[in-house]
């Protein structure tokens, strides 16, 4: 068919269709422009290639090609989705591995967390205490916790479910807390703080205070965390304390084709009604779905594969290049000015739910799961002298990545803000976890022996691969061919830091 042909058999069939459908005036000609704007030409150029149609309908090699973009698509957007779920499996896959299965086998770090294994962002300077629950094998599980612990409780796809400590109902004082599977319906027993978590895997972050010692806050642990199922309250097993320091193992999601298998099984355990049906629409469209198995084909394992592979992309661009122009804008700590340093959340919003509390941020979410972990509103309040705040920078003054081959400088001012104390840690790009050096716990801050003063009280703090002659004690190693970023902890923070009076500086690049 010719264009003029085209032309007027298309004409007159959108004018019936406007006149008898759309209550437009008999004999009213619709515009060209209008035309053109609805009708879809027998040939289109796009970013996936060349598209052809017949008047409109699509050829097989077309539909082919559109839906192997469509599961791509879908396969970036499980991953980005997906990631809350599958970052919770890995942690409690983590602890299996050190034979921390059952309830009351608790992985805990009584010599503090080192480099050797591979968490989110861990700190050096806490003790924790990471129990994990299995509702579904145990049914009604209690929580006995000590007095001083600070941590939450999550469900399987990482959403806070209950604050434990200060900003729980037991005030830092300890109490039993009796946690709930989601398919609950029998008497509840007085005497306990009710925990009703939506799936049945539940992990426990828990931070002990090491202010009296390593020693003490360990013995606290041991002499008064108890964890049990319900039906054994009279006759409870005994705790097992599987310390978790000094060894390598990991606990980080996949970032291959594997993370589509793990959050399967993730899927497959637990409740319909953990996700919302979206969600679930989505993770069914490349062949997830509860009570199916997962078992793409060839072609399938090939588009996921390729899937996993941009949404790594996607999620490490979120975190290390965020458009700060537009959703993201609230991560700045200091917006506006030029600078590296970020916050954890966006506008400390740990809910993700963007300011009218509604609104899902994606990108937010990505930007925190992905290198970070454990979410409480409780992080996220910045009160003077209490808790903790965070700033993390990711490139350098010039916003570049941190190469582990060059030699940075980063300056201190004087009387950083903490009225507790305050620690830098480096951190691997690959891994999101401390970066694995001849120190193993990669960390400087006020309590550092030997940490060296400039005349005005500053601090110079150097990242390079060997230290600079005489700043031995304020040097964090790098590694050449390796790629870091830094996470500055205030632990107590005081309002020099919440209004931005005191600030860090920029990590320069020396040479």
């Amino acid at each position: 068919m010719n264009k003029t042909c085209f032309r007027v058999y298309r004409n007159i069939a959108i004018t019936f269709v406007a006149t008898h459908f759309m209550c437009l005036p008999a004999g009213a000609q619709v515009s060209e422009e209008v035309l053109d704007s609805i009708s879809t030409p027998d040939q289109v150029e796009t970013s996936i290639g060349t598209l052809k149609f017949l008047d409109g309908a699509p050829y097989r090699e077309t539909a082919k090609r559109v839906y192997n973009y469509l599961d791509t698509m879908r396969g970036v957007d499980a991953f980005l989705k997906g990631m809350p779920g599958a970052s919770l499996q890995g942690l409690i896959r983590g602890a299996h591995s050190q034979d921390a299965v059952e309830c009351h086998q608790v992985l805990f770090f009584d010599k503090l967390m080192d480099s050797q294994s591979l968490y989110l962002t861990g700190n050096t300077s806490t003790m924790y205490v990471l129990p994990n629950l299995d509702l579904e094998r145990d049914g009604p599980t209690v929580l006995e916790a000590p007095a001083g612990m600070l941590g939450a409780v999550k469900d399987a796809w990482f959403r806070y479910v209950q604050d434990v400590g200060p900003a729980g109902p037991d005030k830092g004082q300890g109490g039993k807390y009796l946690v709930l599977p989601p398919d609950y319906e029998g008497e509840v027993p007085a005497g306990y703080f009710v925990v009703r978590p939506r799936t049945y895997d539940v992990w426990v972050f828990m931070r002990a205070s090491v202010a009296k010692g390593l020693g003490a806050a360990a013995k606290n642990v041991k002499d008064n965390l108890r964890i049990y199922p319900l039906a054994r309250k009279d006759n409870p097993p005994k705790m097992e304390f599987i310390s978790g320091s000094g060894k390598a193992f990991n606990t980080i999601h996949a970032n291959d084709y594997t993370f589509y298998e793990h959050l399967n099984e993730v899927i497959q355990k637990e409740p319909l009604d953990m996700l919302d049906p979206e969600t679930r629409g989505l993770f069914a469209s490349i062949g997830m779905e509860k009570g199916k198995p997962f078992q793409p084909d060839e072609r399938m394992k090939n588009i996921l594969t390729d899937a996993v592979a941009i949404a790594n992309a996607a999620a490490r661009s979120i975190v290390w290049h965020p458009r700060t122009d537009g959703i993201m804008k609230g991560i700045e700590v200091y917006p506006g000015e030029d600078s590296a340093w970020m916050m954890g959340w966006v506008d400390k919003n740990v809910f993700f739910n963007g300011v009218d509390g509604k609104t899902m941020n994606s990108d937010a979410r990505v930007m925190f799961h992905y290198p970070y972990t454990a979410v409480t509103p409780a992080m996220a309040v910045t009160k003077a002298g209490v808790g903790s705040d965070y700033g993390i920078a990711y490139v350098d003054s010039q916003k570049q990545p941190l190469n582990g081959s060059k030699t940075y400088k980063l300056r201190l001012p004087p009387n950083p803000p903490a009225k507790d104390f305050w620690a830098l840690t480096m951190y691997d790009n690959q891994t999101r976890s401390m970066l694995q050096t001849s120190q193993p716990f990669p960390t400087v801050g006020s309590q550092t022996e030997g940490l060296k003063q400039n005349e005005d009280g500053s601090y110079d703090i150097y990242f390079a691969p060997k230290p600079p002659k005489g700043y031995e004690n304020n040097w964090l190693e790098t590694v050449p061919g390796k790629g870091w970023f830094v996470a500055l902890r205030l632990y107590g923070p005081l309002e020099p830091w919440i209004e931005k009076t005191w600030r860090p500086g920029e990590i320069e690049l020396v040479k």
